[in-house]
């Protein structure tokens, strides 16, 4: 059985420690879409260690870790990441494998990421410029090479190909910059990445699931930020809901047992597109600081809000979760009164349904007040030692998404995990 570990917002949810704190209990945690867009934050061994594109159970003794079809690869990060994982006296070559139908991000898709969206002006998406998007474009224009392809003697050639096609497009966009470096770096991190193992993907997972091992699915950003279901064109290029797991491993659906949602006790996202509980003024900065909402990935500050509960039951609906990991709660400690938005304002008519185009019609937020419990909630392992407006709180998101809360992360470390019953 294959359960799913996945964003219900915008991304940032904190997956990383959640994933860490499951992942003892699998035998394989798979990453399933992606690239190194993503920035999952864990600390070990109390330093803080963030992993962009090898899957959260790394540090796991005896745990298994993949990196699936559905990733883009970048080989420089994964070498960089690798260096700082091995560093812990981890053996990558024992726990870490690699989908050899997983895409490779090029120096020229950073670049062409670069070119684009610095063309678009005052219209940009927000892009992390880390070459996603060019590099799914390329897997699904049937032009794009990946991990397999490394272990062909033609390969060079391949890239060549690719490049003077990049280079074609980057001509039109009147780009300058020399990459020259960022090839050298390349190359350098493919030789690293021929020496890790490399396997068929969907034939080493279903083998895994034959033999009766429990697996674990990781997904990256957050299901508002699907390609399909998200808040379109501010979107990342992958399938980042349950749906994804089954085309980002080769598994088939009904091994899909738990969808475990998460979700932060707020709202932040990162970079454009609309955002209907953002907080433009002096409470939604308190959030931001309080929270240290600035990207793992970019540094880039976040934008921060009230918890949308609309939008993320829109995001149960489509991930078909089962359980619900509430993060940051603690954050919510300073404030004395808080707001939930259980409605949209669209064209003047109350509406719970997330809009076709949401920066068309952008929804006025609803909103329903709640106390706030002034309390240092961080230091506190049961629920029932929770305030009874902490548990008001968390009621109250139970009976309007009909999905419960089974757990609540009330700060960084791994034990700062209260289990609701």
């Amino acid at each position: 059985m294959v359960d799913v570990i996945l964003g219900l917002q915008w991304g940032d949810e904190g997956k990383g420690k959640i994933v860490d704190y499951f992942a003892k209990d699998y035998d394989l945690v798979a990453r399933f879409q992606g690239g190194p867009n993503a920035g999952h934050t864990l600390y070990v061994e109390d330093k803080k260690v963030v992993l962009h594109q090898i899957p959260s159970g790394v540090f796991h003794k005896g745990v298994i870790n993949l990196i699936g079809n559905g990733v883009v690869l970048d080989p420089v990060t994964l070498k960089r990441e690798c260096d700082t994982v091995a560093s812990f006296g981890i053996d990558l070559k024992k726990n870490l494998f690699i989908a050899e139908r997983t895409h490779l991000i090029l120096p020229t898709h950073r670049a062409l990421d670069k070119a684009a969206e610095l063309s678009k002006g005052n219209q940009k998406i927000g892009s992390t410029l880390k070459g996603i998007g060019p590099t799914y474009m390329d897997k699904t224009g049937r032009n794009g090479l990946r991990v397999g392809d490394l272990l062909d003697k033609n390969f060079t050639t391949a890239y060549i190909k690719l490049r003077l096609k990049h280079q074609r497009l980057l001509d039109n966009y009147n780009f300058q910059e020399d990459i020259t470096a960022w090839e050298e770096e390349f190359f350098e991190a493919l030789e690293f990445l021929k020496e890790l193992n490399i396997v068929n993907g969907e034939y080493f997972i279903n083998e895994q699931i034959r033999a009766g091992k429990k697996i674990l699915a990781e997904g990256a950003q957050g299901s508002m930020l699907d390609i399909d279901f998200g808040t379109f064109p501010y979107v990342t290029s992958s399938n980042t809901i349950s749906a994804g797991v089954c085309s980002g491993l080769g598994i088939a659906p009904h091994h899909i047992g738990d969808v475990i949602g998460v979700t932060k006790a707020y709202c932040t996202r990162v970079g454009g597109g609309p955002f209907p509980t953002e907080l433009d003024n002096a409470m939604g900065e308190e959030l931001r600081k309080i929270g240290n909402e600035f990207g793992a990935t970019t540094g880039r500050p976040r934008r921060c809000g009230w918890i949308d509960l609309v939008a993320l039951n829109f995001a149960c609906m489509i991930n078909g979760v089962t359980k619900i990991v509430m993060t940051k709660a603690d954050v919510l400690d300073a404030f004395e009164e808080l707001e939930v938005c259980t409605d949209y304002r669209i064209d003047g008519k109350e509406s719970r349904k997330v809009p076709f185009q949401m920066d068309r019609k952008i929804p006025e937020p609803i909103y329903k007040g709640f106390k706030g419990w002034h309390t240092d909630t961080s230091i506190i392992r049961s629920y029932e030692a929770l305030p009874e407006t902490t548990r008001t709180y968390v009621d109250f998101i139970n009976g309007y998404l009909g999905v419960k809360v089974h757990y609540i992360s009330n700060g960084p470390g791994r034990d700062q995990i209260v289990l609701v019953p």
